[in-house]
């Protein structure tokens, strides 16, 4: 069982002044708290991702140490109701020998598979691995895929609502920006096939899949002084034809585009895209910025959001079933954990407002993760301020949801169809606010093209159960396994349930 080490707990009483009669109405106490596990990751969890079982996956190839590349020590799963680590055979390639996956990209196929492309190639200068990879979160192993056209190392890896695999950016296999975007699908006799080379896409460009099948690139990335121009991307219908691009104008602070991170806020079906915080590779400083784009918008563009309450890069934000933001890791100058932001904060999208909340006890940058996990807490680990200096602590957040009364999901389908409608039985039928379903958390460098929480309309309800009715869109709620969650009308989520959505 988890040993909690150290609590660090944020207790407080907010009040609502009432002008006119001067006085004051107590809302309720609520208590977020941070805890610090007695065990440590036994690697350094660069990539991290939540299986369809419950349980992390976190690799990490050679881990940002040169004299491990292609080490047999890539990857464990993390059981965290069981505080335990399994540990898997590496890739191999055609010579048995490991195969380096550090700093490759990520994303899940929709039958809970994580597709796992690029890696390491060489230090130094950094050459990337075209090869390609799934790992079966059942078996817990790694299954070895067709290879891609060229390497990436620094990649980006998006599932699309056909369910195929789209990879863009990252160094090829001579250390040169790959500027052919590709596509994965079991249909294809070769598994990828290529685009024609298309314009500058920075390494781990944060996508995000968009209503009609588009794609944007919010302006987040990693690294480097490349041309970081936010972008919606058209992909034509036959691989001969070139990729089309329309810039989105109006980013604040554009060159902060450095380990900041973006999120498609809830729900989906809003299409808002949030880029918050970042860092300028001229001074190795970071920005509060917080910007907004409306994707229903008859001419998109970023407008100024409700900044931070703290500078950050390498930060991490996390969407939460109760529909708000969180957000943790970080400092405000480069690696440097001395400057690291502890205090947490919480964005509601409803009143575009943040809230601080408990303080971090670790501090985490660079190669830190955070992943919502399926009772609504998030875990956090990482952090690699230097080569060979490795955070391997592990830390979990619990939100003022989880001390309050919970509502419960006592049945229903675990396999959804697009526009479905089903039955959820749940002794809260009438107090309850929302259905979600949240994409599970498949992240690294502060890069997540996973995560959406994506409604489910209440139809009707009686006193134990609520009919529902899952979209029929597929750009919206890709095919994928997703954790199901209904939320009450004080903002406090149930446990998830798994569902796939097929």
């Amino acid at each position: 069982m988890i040993v909690n080490q150290v609590t660090q707990s944020n207790n407080r009483t907010n009040f609502e002044e009432q002008t006119d009669l001067g006085t004051f109405i107590a809302q309720a106490t609520t208590t977020d708290k941070w805890e610090v596990l007695s065990y440590k990751a036994p690697i350094l969890p660069i990539h991290a991702a939540l299986l369809r079982t419950g349980k992390i996956l976190f690799f990490c190839g050679s881990g940002n140490d040169p004299a491990k590349l292609n080490t047999p020590d890539d990857s464990v799963v993390w059981d965290v109701s069981k505080g335990t680590f399994s540990r898997q055979a590496p890739p191999l390639d055609s010579n048995n020998q490991p195969i380096d996956l550090f700093c490759a990209g990520q994303s899940f196929r929709s039958d809970g598979l994580l597709m796992v492309a690029g890696g390491t190639l060489r230090y130094d200068p950094f050459y990337g691995s075209p090869y390609a990879f799934m790992f079966d979160p059942i078996t817990e192993e790694w299954v070895k895929k067709p290879s891609m056209n060229n390497g990436r190392w620094y990649p980006t890896v998006l599932t699309l609502g056909s369910g195929r695999i789209f990879a863009l950016s990252g160094l090829d296999k001579d250390g040169n920006l790959n500027r052919q975007p590709e596509i994965y699908s079991i249909s294809f006799a070769n598994g990828w096939n290529a685009f024609p080379i298309t314009g500058y896409f920075p390494p781990y460009a944060n996508l995000f899949l968009l209503d009609g099948g588009k794609i944007f690139y919010s302006g987040a990335q990693m690294g480097g002084n490349y041309q970081a121009v936010p972008t919606i991307l058209t992909l034509p219908g036959a691989f001969t034809q070139s990729i089309l691009g329309k810039a989105v104008p109006g980013l604040q602070d554009p060159t902060f585009g450095d380990q900041g991170t973006s999120v498609l806020l809830p729900p989906a079906q809003d299409q808002k895209v949030m880029i918050l915080g970042g860092g300028d590779p001229a001074t190795n400083t970071a920005t509060n910025r917080v910007n907004i784009v409306d994707f229903k918008a008859s001419n998109p563009t970023y407008v100024a959001a409700k900044s931070l309450n703290y500078a950050r890069k390498h930060l991490s934000a996390v969407l939460l079933p109760d529909r708000t933001v969180f957000v943790c890791n970080g400092s405000k100058i480069g690696e440097d954990i001395t400057q690291s932001m502890l205090p947490a904060e919480i964005y509601n999208p409803a009143t575009n407002t943040w809230r601080v909340v408990a303080k971090q006890n670790i501090p985490r940058v660079y190669h830190s993760v955070a992943l919502l996990l399926p009772d609504g807490r998030v875990a956090t680990a990482g952090g690699n301020p230097g080569r060979t200096v490795n955070e391997l602590r592990l830390e979990i957040y619990s939100p003022a949801y989880m001390s309050r009364s919970r509502p419960i999901i006592q049945n229903t389908s675990k396999i959804l169809s697009y526009g479905l409608q089903f039955t959820i039985q749940t002794p809260q039928a009438a107090n309850i606010k929302w259905v979600s379903l949240i994409k599970p958390t498949a992240n690294t460098h502060s890069c997540d093209t996973e995560q959406r929480l994506v409604d489910v309309p209440i139809n009707s309800r009686n006193a134990t159960s609520l009919n529902v009715t899952v979209t029929n869109n597929r750009d919206i709620a890709p095919p994928s396994w997703y954790m199901l969650f209904i939320t009450d009308n004080n903002g406090t989520p149930s446990v998830a349930t798994w569902v796939k959505l097929a």
